[in-house]
């Protein structure tokens, strides 16, 4: 045994005795924080995924509007068609009348037949006047309308090539942080095996409980990098000690100091 290790029996295996090499303190705290900075990758990834989908979502939704909003407009535009062709034939069905009513007062027998006939004429007169106002109006309507339409569908041509653009790079990006996921959760994995299995539990669930999934942070002025609450001068000592882990108070994370982030990033 080479001078200056520390060997620890663990039990049995094949009937020999089995020794393990005794991990420091810092060598832990080294591994935590490195399983810190590959989860919060893995972590950073699945946010960046997780936001496009929403975007697509959001994107289809509008789209979905603007599609029933063009549907509606153009049913509208049918009806107020319909009502100005129901106006025409009702003008050419009083043309028509008013024709037949004139003709029949070149045949009265008396002044209250030619009355009777006059009042018809004017009564048709009216109708072709009225049938004239609404088809003026109804087309007035009916030009709003397809100028609404056609703003309509131009954004709606928009908004479909947005999403096919969203859906381009959301398909590029699954593409791109499936395998880089992948890569990272098989570093996490084989550091998970080098950290002692109460170590791994209890930094799992201080990320768990974690806002920002953070269950080792850095020592940064002074103060927890996790819930900036000011850590006293003992404390700060001890953490730089590396003798023991040391969680703060207030949030409960694994505290860690610039040298230990240093050997992580091989500095």
């Amino acid at each position: 045994m080479a001078k200056g290790s520390q060997m620890k029996p663990d039990g049995q295996e094949n009937g020999k005795q089995v020794e393990l090499v005794e991990v420091s303190v810092e060598e832990k705290l080294i591994a935590l924080y490195g399983l810190q900075q590959i989860d919060s990758q893995t972590d950073k990834i699945k946010i960046i995924r997780g936001e496009l989908p929403l975007e697509v979502q959001d994107l289809e939704d509008e789209i979905e509007g603007l599609q029933t909003r063009v549907d509606k407009f153009q049913e509208e535009v049918r009806n107020y068609e319909e009502q100005i062709s129901e106006k025409k034939q009702s003008i050419e069905n009083s043309t028509v009348l008013i024709k037949r009513y004139g003709e029949q007062q070149m045949n009265v027998r008396n002044n209250r037949e030619y009355d009777s006939l006059s009042k018809e004429i004017e009564f048709q007169n009216l109708e072709m006047q009225l049938a004239e106002k609404r088809i003026s109006e109804f087309t007035a309507i009916l030009d709003g309308k397809t100028e609404l339409i056609k703003e309509s569908k131009s954004k709606l041509k928009e908004r479909e090539s947005d999403l096919r653009i969203k859906n381009s790079e959301l398909k590029d990006i699954v593409l791109e942080t499936e395998k880089e996921e992948k890569d990272l959760v098989d570093k996490s994995n084989d550091l998970n095996k080098k950290i002692e299995s109460r170590l791994v539990i209890a930094y799992n669930r201080i990320r768990k409980n974690a806002r920002n999934g953070l269950a080792v942070v850095q020592i940064e002025r002074d103060a927890c990098g996790g819930c900036f609450n000011k850590i006293p001068p003992q404390h700060q000592l001890d953490i730089r000690m590396h003798k023991k882990i040391i969680v703060c108070e207030y949030c409960g994370r694994i505290l860690v100091d610039d040298d230990i982030d240093k050997k992580v990033k091989g500095e």
